[in-house]
């Protein structure tokens, strides 16, 4: 949006001029049933170093109708401009401002979203400010070092709750007057209105009593298993307190489930407001599960690290990511009475391949990157700066030790609490705790870019005793067009020395031994000697970075890779077998290890894999690598092996089982035979069943998209389907069927409705995008990526942030595997001239159309050997 920015100079000069006392809001929204706008006023008690100056206040706002700023009035139309009012001749002291505004609901997700339920026809709103985006409903100094209290009077129609960050008041006369808040920043300040439904509990211990609410809509209140999100919430509480020494810092905590929210989750102070597919509507699998607790946990751990202490600038935003994002995870495992102890795995499986790809993109940055304004914090929520992270931090509590960790970040909160900070207040404390240097370590680690690769050297003598042993760490050349130079770093890594059990009884697993399988140590330099391991038998595997205690990719010897292609489902522990699960993937999306042989790998091992959510990613690895990876040529070909074999594996699930779930998803994914797609009719009539597997709701439409797109189902079987699910979720179902037919007719509908036409809500645009896109469907949509670079620009241009990247990055022809997409893209990038925002995310789908290419190859080459 033009006019919208803010640079990081600007900010930093008004931090200088200004220190804010106090907000005071008050909104009318008794209107929100119809829509349109809201009027907002805002005053503001602020304090300014030095008279006469001028700064401007920030707001988004179809239309201001006065400005008072200490008693005299300003003329709108000469102060209101490019979403900032001019404050000229500021006082030296206390200034105070008002500020009467019409602001507009929005249906992307910002500011104040207004959303309404087919199901009730009730208005549903909900705020959502990171990274900018208070200032569309009520005047504030937009940057996250000026903090303020903040006290919301809000007007709401009757029978609606209206709940912030403050506890809830007792309205009177539907009008609803908050306490104000600590000192927070303007992006955690937060509305939550409408006639939403409620469950509440308290957190209590020693004396401690915190109220927790959840909410959610009437129509899903029959699917909140609010007892099941109250243990993990007070799992959270009970651990990070304790591991934090700082009492939970505000008055109640209440979590939001709300439609149509672009993010997982956002860590509002005591009011964190959620997606609500985290409701589950059918059976969903334990993953499912585990990543809401996941996402509940990480907004809580904000409540400390990220809303008591808080980032200067967005530059630390990955501090304030990664720290949450580490914390979720351990606390899942190390928490007594956790359901989630090998929460580690799922962090190997998800966070790290995420950080890994994005390190290997041309727009990868140092975690500490280089933030110069909004622009370009808005494209940073990105694998670098929540996985890659958070993988550094938990090579830094390997590395200082965890109990020195805890002892520094003990001290960090209670030095900075309701202040801001930037990376070296943290630093510092922890070298004060664990008496390491810190400063080359993060020099290397959060001042580069890269990836590194560790190896193992192991030489044997004739009876297989290690004779030497050594670590070989590499720094590859950093992707084409991004900054910086390769690096090695320091590592605190453990080696894992594993052995199969064929003794009776023991069922053939890969185990560790408990006294000697497992040696840690720091590595440095290119080459590390390990002289521990010399002298002793060579085991059947060898497992650099066991534990995933650090970030780096690892290849095994020859030996192990021949030794775990052929039993790496029988470790008998989780992570390594997502290690080494991980190793393989990595190997194939740079080109050395061919898809239909990872293919292989796969269905030689998944069947003993007994962690739903490793066999989950491993079906949308094999549905990736098959339709961008392999050979066209042998296209077909692998996905009838995977399709054949996912159907065997779902009939040979246990009953009800997560497995059979995963498998009937799976194979839906990908039928295409006619007698396969006859089966999924089959199932969604009930003529065809498979015992114990539910097909419920969402099973259903996931049957009815791949039906859509294989041209079996049209708009009478798609009205047929919504019409059982007349809900949101239920539309936006249907829009992605109908988008996901193979007709010219219903391609051109939906790129006109997203890309000619701005009316539709985000969640909407989003689900007509994903079936829009078919990787089976490729001559159809060749003639769309002209129109997409015919496009682009102009909907960057005219959209918000969160409407047109969902555009940008889900239209690009990513499923058009040739050098004539990079050649189009190529010289759209050279004469369109994107600002910087938009050049990174085309850059980066550019370099996955160049690494498909690369592992096309790969896999052609290795049938002619």
């Amino acid at each position: 949006m033009p006019g919208t920015n803010l640079t990081r100079e600007e900010a930093q000069q008004r931090a200088k001029l200004l220190t804010v006392d106090s907000y005071e809001i008050d909104l009318d929204l008794s209107g929100a049933q119809e829509g349109g706008t809201f009027r907002s006023v805002t005053t503001v008690r602020f304090d300014v170093a030095e008279t006469g100056t001028e700064s401007f206040i920030d707001l988004v706002a179809p239309t201001v109708h006065e400005v008072t700023l200490n008693g005299d009035s300003l003329d709108p139309d000469e102060v209101f401009k490019d979403s900032r009012i001019a404050l000229p001749g500021l006082l030296d002291g206390r200034n105070i401002l008002r500020v009467v505004a019409d602001c507009a609901y929005t249906n992307t997700g910002e500011g104040l979203h207004r959303f309404v339920d087919p199901v009730d026809q009730q208005a549903y709103l909900y705020t959502q400010f990171e990274v900018p985006d208070a200032r569309r409903v009520f005047a504030s100094f937009e940057q996250p070092d000026l903090k303020a209290t903040f006290q919301f009077t809000v007007k709401a129609p009757t029978g609606w709750t209206v709940i912030s960050n403050s506890p809830t008041p007792e309205p009177k006369d539907d009008t609803w007057v908050f306490d104000p808040t600590p000192r927070i920043s303007t992006y955690i300040t937060a509305l939550v209105v409408g006639p939403y439904h409620s469950v509440h509990s308290v957190y209590e211990k020693d004396g401690q009593t915190v109220p927790l609410g959840i909410y959610c809509r009437p129509s899903l209140a029959e699917y909140l298993d609010s007892d099941a999100i109250f243990e993990v919430t007070r799992q959270g509480f009970e651990w990070f307190q304790e591991k934090f020494d700082y009492a939970y810092p505000f008055k109640k905590y209440d979590q939001l489930f709300v439609p149509e929210f672009n993010a997982g989750a956002m860590e509002n102070a005591g009011a964190v407001t959620l997606r609500d597919q985290y409701v589950f509507r059918s059976k969903v699998t334990d993953a499912a599960y585990e990543m809401r607790a996941s996402t509940i946990l990480h907004e809580l751990a904000h409540m400390w690290f990220g809303d008591l202490v808080t980032m200067e600038w967005w530059n630390d935003l990955w501090l304030n990511e990664s720290f949450a994002t580490y914390a979720e995870a351990a606390c899942q495992a190390y928490s007594p009475n956790s359901r989630w102890p090998h929460s580690w795995t799922t962090f190997a499986n998800q966070m790290k391949t995420w950080a890994y790809r994005q390190d290997q993109l041309p727009s990868t940055h140092p975690i500490m990157a280089e933030i110069r304004d909004l622009d370009d914090v808005l494209v940073n929520f990105d694998g670098i700066t929540y996985a890659k992270g958070a993988s550094v931090l938990k090579q830094l509590v390997a590395y200082v030790g965890m109990d020195e960790f805890f002892r520094g970040v003990q001290a960090y909160f209670k030095a900075h609490a309701y202040g801001n900070t930037r990376l070296s207040d943290l630093l510092g404390a922890l070298e004060e705790t664990s008496g390491r240097d810190l400063k080359n370590w993060s020099e290397k680690w959060l001042q580069t870019a890269g990836i590194n690769i560790l190896r193992p050297e192991i030489e044997t003598d004739a009876n297989g005793v290690i004779t030497s042993f050594a670590i070989r760490q590499e720094a590859p050349a950093l992707p084409a067009g991004a900054k910086g130079e390769p690096t090695l770093r320091p590592h605190r890594i453990a080696i894992g020395l594993y052995d199969l059990d064929s003794s009776e009884g023991a069922g053939g697993k890969l185990l560790r031994d408990p006294e000697g399988g497992r040696v840690e140590l720091d590595v440095d330099g290119e080459l590390t000697a390990v002289p521990e391991l010399v002298g002793r038998r060579r085991p059947d595997v060898v497992l650099l970075n066991d534990d995933d205690l650090s970030y780096a990719k690892v290849r095994l010897d020859e030996q192990s890779l021949a030794f775990v292609t052929e039993h790496l489902g029988d470790f008998e522990a989780s992570l390594p077998r997502a290690l080494c699960w991980a190793s393989a993937w990595d190997m194939t999306r740079d080109a050395e290890l061919a898809t239909r042989d990872y293919l292989s790998l796969v269905l030689s091992g998944i069947g003993k894999e007994s962690d739903i959510g490793v066999v989950q990613s491993l079906h949308r690895q094999v549905k990736l690598a098959i339709e961008l990876y392999a050979d066209p040529a042998w296209r077909e070909t692998g996905l009838t092996r995977w399709t054949v074999a996912s159907l065997e594996h779902l009939r040979a699930a246990e009953p009800g089982s997560d497995h059979q779930l995963a498998w009937a998803r799976a194979f839906a994914a990908t039928a295409r035979t006619p007698e396969q797609l006859d089966f999924l009719e089959g199932l969604l009539s009930g003529s065809e069943t498979i015992e114990g597997l539910a097909v419920d709701t969402e099973l259903r439409w996931t049957f009815v998209h791949r039906l859509a797109a294989a041209g079996r189902f049209d708009e009478a079987e798609i009205t047929a389907e919504y019409e059982r699910d007349k809900t949101a979720a239920g539309e936006r179902h249907a829009a992605t069927a109908r988008a996901a037919r193979p007709a010219e007719a219903a391609k051109a509908e939906a790129w006109a409705s997203v890309v000619e036409s701005d009316k539709l809500p985000n969640a909407v645009q989003e689900a007509v995008i994903s079936g829009f896109v078919q990787t089976d469907q490729r001559d159809l949509l060749a003639p769309y990526t002209e129109k997409f670079f015919a496009a682009v620009k102009d909907v960057w241009e005219s959209r918000s942030h969160e409407m047109a990247q969902q555009i940008a990055v889900g239209l690009y022809p990513s499923v058009q595997v040739s050098q004539d997409t990079l050649d189009k893209t190529d010289a759209w990038l050279a004469s369109a001239e994107p600002n910087a925002a938009l050049r990174r995310l085309v850059s980066e789908s550019r370099s996955g159309v160049e690494r498909a290419l690369k592992a096309q190859a790969a896999d052609a080459a290795s049938a002619q050997e």
